[in-house]
């Protein structure tokens, strides 16, 4: 199976959302975040036999699709890239933030009764499990860029609220967890539809 890994967001345009310490200072920034995790993802599923590409980029789709203020960014976008290179199941990892108070995991995806909704709930329930987060659900959010362009099952990860304290320290403290309850997640859509 061909996997496409998204880091969310970009370490030099956008870092997306962040947790602060007791000071007020930057301590921990999702794009740096997904892509530790997403690169131990990569690496489980690629020791389960996957096919791996990853690219963390916040330019997601083409200017064609309505997107502007990217010119001076060259070559595909990441939907573009995942299209182009066939893959089988596209999964694009984040964290998420709210108001300091949320807290848990949920998976979004295009559509429930779709694979993508299939692989949702499949990553969803592994990391539930794995880190006992509170379980937030699998969402439809067809409106996403990454879960609208892409021609195969996708999916967008929110692992954990990086703006509440206690899922911070989960995110700092257990990224390997995490990956490797993601890498189950996808081994257990393959089995799915085999």
């Amino acid at each position: 199976m061909k996997v496409f890994i998204n880091p969310g967001h970009d370490t030099k345009y956008d870092s997306g959302a962040v947790h602060k310490d007791a000071a007020g200072n930057v301590d921990l920034r999702e794009c740096d975040v997904a892509l530790e995790i997403s690169s131990a993802v990569k690496k489980y599923l690629e020791a389960a036999g996957c096919e791996c590409y990853m690219m963390q980029s916040d330019n997601l789709a083409p200017t064609s699709a309505g997107r502007s203020g990217y010119e001076d960014r060259q070559g595909l976008t990441v939907t573009e890239t995942a299209n182009e290179w066939h893959a089988d199941v596209f999964v694009s990892i984040h964290c998420n933030a709210a108001n300091g108070h949320a807290r848990g995991t949920e998976v979004e995806c295009y559509s429930r009764m779709s694979d993508g909704g299939n692989l949702a709930q499949c990553i969803q329930d592994q990391i539930v499990d794995a880190l006992g987060t509170i379980d937030r659900g699998v969402k439809e959010m067809p409106g996403l860029i990454v879960l609208k362009h892409t021609s195969m099952p996708a999916v967008l990860v929110e692992t954990a609220f990086i703006d509440n304290d206690s899922d911070a320290a989960l995110l700092e403290n257990c990224t390997d967890a995490f990956a490797a309850a993601i890498a189950r997640g996808v081994t257990d859509y393959e089995c799915s539809v085999q």
